[in-house]
């Protein structure tokens, strides 16, 4: 006891003073204070829930929360400090390292010892530690020095070794829904304290239903695009209202052509493209010489054939693609000039091929839903139970093996329930790609 004699309470554990957050980002800004503002997670946290119980009455165990950026990790961890009587005591494992741990830790066990108050200790990206370097926290946790609160956007079952899971309850936090996100979106338009209520800034129905797609369940991330929108738009307190262009322009990014003087490599390599698409041999050929006349990268040329297999022929004639896959080979083995004749051996092969665009119509159609609907969750069903933790939350339940059982495999949903009865491939030939999927649609 002769090492604390001389040194005060505040010396041995100094708290830091609370940031100004003035200057913050506005995710920062709109972090929840109480639970009252805290949303999306009704599920664990509703007044009638076990853990907020435990909350409320200052008995948490240790925790691992689990769960995508933007879900409330870190601002769950902060609402808990602020209930319980222990030291709350942030620490990044991204940021900091195993030497800084270990100083905390012999802090905390230093601080029941000479006060009996424990340690809450938020370690955010607790998979960033090794398996080894976990096992630091076990004596602390056994000993009740600290209550360990790790965040995770990793599976615990693989992450976290099993000794610490054992000793903790893992909160499985989901990315947030819709109207989550749209209530946070609002309070933080509306709020002047804290918000962006004194910018007088409204977003039309669309220009808010973009930035909650672009949140994609994350708070965060849409709270950060809010704040570039805003900060692009709003006119010196003036009322302004932002349309969903101007979002769309704010946000995002274009690819700009690398060569501003190259229409003609464009016209060229389209004009190419669209004689096969066409079944024009001919005009596929011509359009060959030309680009090999001027010079253009053979490669190129046997990259743009690839794709065009599986885009324009698909399931019409699978052998296409294995055709631009050893044009692309010769190419590369044998080059120019003789590798004109592979390459002219491989378009008349796609000029003539019958056509089916079905297949990439189907990952059109499909990505459209994945980009609009977001993050939906894997059907419990479908999940791999490896772990007994994740068997405990249901995953694997009520699978039917398909080679025992064919017609269970085609009877059982294979799609999220918001999905149920979505059909991506049709080989009849019925469905086109889809005009605004400018990322991944051909420009030829």
């Amino acid at each position: 006891m002769e090492l604390f004699e001389s040194q005060s309470q505040e010396d041995l554990f100094p708290v830091q003073a609370p940031s100004d957050t003035r200057h913050a980002p506005l995710a920062e800004r709109m972090r929840p204070k109480d639970f009252e503002e805290f949303v999306g997670q009704e599920d664990v946290l509703s007044e009638d829930q076990p853990l907020r119980v435990a909350i409320e009455h200052d008995r948490v165990p240790s925790l691992i929360l689990w769960g995508p950026p933007g879900t409330g990790k870190t601002t769950l961890a902060s609402l808990i400090a602020q209930k319980t009587q222990a030291t709350f005591v942030p620490f990044s494992a991204v940021l900091s390292g195993v030497p800084e741990l270990r100083g905390l830790l012999k802090t905390a066990q230093q601080r029941r010892k000479v006060s009996g108050q424990r340690t809450l200790l938020f370690v955010d990206e607790i998979h960033r530690f090794n398996k080894a370097q976990q096992d630091a926290f076990l004596p602390y946790v056994e000993r009740g020095d600290i209550i360990l609160i790790g965040a995770t956007t990793q599976n615990p079952s693989f992450e976290v070794i099993a000794p610490l899971l054992s000793r903790s309850m893992v909160v499985v936090l989901q990315s947030l829904a819709e109207e989550a996100l749209r209530h946070i979106l609002n309070r933080a338009l509306l709020d002047t304290k804290r918000g962006l209520g004194s910018s007088r800034v409204s977003l039309t129905p669309e220009a808010q239903q973009l930035l909650i797609g672009y949140g994609n369940g994350d708070a965060r991330s849409m709270l950060t695009g809010l704040e570039f929108v805003v900060g692009q738009y709003a006119k010196s307190g003036k009322p302004t209202t932002i349309d969903q262009p101007q979002v769309e322009q704010a946000l995002k990014q274009k690819a700009l052509r690398y060569d501003q003087d190259g229409e003609e490599h464009y016209n060229l390599i389209s004009a190419f493209i669209k004689s096969m698409r066409d079944s024009d041999p001919d005009g596929a050929l011509y359009w060959l010489a030309r680009m090999l006349e001027g010079g253009e990268d053979p490669k190129f040329i046997a990259r743009r054939m690839m794709i065009f297999a599986s885009e324009d022929i698909g399931m019409a004639d699978p052998q296409g693609l294995l055709i631009a896959s050893a044009v692309f080979h010769a190419v590369e083995v044998i080059g120019l000039p003789e590798a004109q004749i592979n390459m002219a051996h491989g378009v008349t092969y796609l000029a003539t091929a019958p056509k089916s665009n079905a297949s990439y119509a189907g990952i059109l159609a499909a990505r459209k839903d994945a980009k609009e609907k977001g993050n939906l969750p894997v059907p419990l069903h479908l999940r791999n139970a490896v772990t007994s933790l994740m068997k405990d939350l249901s995953y694997g339940k009520d699978y039917r093996y398909a080679h025992d059982d064919p017609k269970g495999a085609k009877d059982q949903t294979h799609l999220p329930k918001e999905l149920k009865g979505r059909q991506y491939y049709r080989p009849t030939g019925s469905s086109s790609p889809a005009d605004d999927e400018e990322d991944i649609n051909s420009p030829w």
